[in-house]
């Protein structure tokens, strides 16, 4: 067992390191370990260093030049926490599985032992460097956009805990350099044509199941493609959408009666007729 000795009522702990002459000295101090090296090999010069280091870090506790910041690992902690508990009926255990993955495989062994404040831009950029060769040795190719797009989210939500708990009082910029600017991106439509033959389709199946135990699904599918066709909501708007979101009304220039999701009133959409 290496030697060890204390100081100051076991406040700071000297010892040497394995294949070392030169005495350390630790403390845990200001809510955290702290060491250096007292660059002595005799045992009472480097208890004279280690107190005085000692004395050193009260003195710039007391004028505000030593700060107890809390470390990443510990950040993430409480942002796991409030995670599970606060998506509990907002988001699905996978969401929560995959925070908790990122958080302990990649980010937590980068990042882990690092004060928060420590956390800059320039280190964020040094962990995609990181993730970008650990991936090349591993497997000859770079992770993909999306991997390091979910990592960084799960970084940003980790420090922004800590915004919230005024453990820091702004966060790095996490945009990735170098990069050029996404394309705009639109949406996939069906032509005219394709959205006939498509109801034509799903029409043809309600009438003519393959399996009678399948009639009732295909009609669903048929009113579905219909209804989503012709109001333009999208999947999750057209999955959550009540009967108490839907208000029927009479449209004045052509004096047909149509059913109109009030959220699109309050947002002056026009109003969609539905085609059956």
């Amino acid at each position: 067992m290496a030697e060890q000795h204390t100081i100051l009522g076991g406040k700071v702990y000297i010892y040497k390191r394995p294949n070392s002459s030169r005495w350390q000295c630790s403390s845990f101090f200001a809510g955290k370990n702290r060491r250096t090296s007292t660059k002595e090999e005799s045992l009472a010069k480097a208890k004279d260093v280690a107190e005085d280091w000692y004395l050193q870090l009260r003195g710039k506790l007391l004028t505000g030049e030593l700060k107890a910041e809390k470390t990443f690992r510990e950040v993430s902690e409480q942002f796991l926490r409030e995670c599970e508990i606060m998506t509990r009926g907002e988001r699905s255990k996978q969401y929560v599985k995959g925070q908790y993955l990122r958080s302990s495989v990649h980010l937590v062994p980068f990042f882990g032992n690092m004060d928060i404040s420590k956390i800059t831009t320039g280190k964020i950029v040094d962990y995609r460097v990181h993730r970008h060769q650990q991936a090349i040795a591993k497997r000859g190719k770079p992770p993909a956009h999306s991997t390091m797009h979910h990592e960084i989210v799960t970084l940003r939500q980790t420090l922004k805990t800590a915004l919230c708990q005024g453990w820091l009082d702004r966060l790095p910029d996490f945009s990735e350099p170098y990069r050029r600017s996404s394309k705009v991106s639109y949406r996939a439509w069906f032509s005219p044509e394709e959205y006939e033959r498509l109801c034509e389709a799903t029409r043809k199946r309600a009438l003519e199941p393959k399996k009678k135990g399948f009639k009732w699904q295909a009609e669903q599918l048929h009113d579905y493609v219909l209804f989503a066709g012709n109001t333009g909501l999208r999947p999750d708007e057209a999955r959550r959408l009540e009967f108490r979101d839907v208000e029927i009304v009479d449209d004045e220039p052509s004096g047909d009666r149509q059913r109109t999701n009030r959220d699109w009133l309050s947002q002056s959409r026009s109003p969609a007729r539905l085609l059956g």
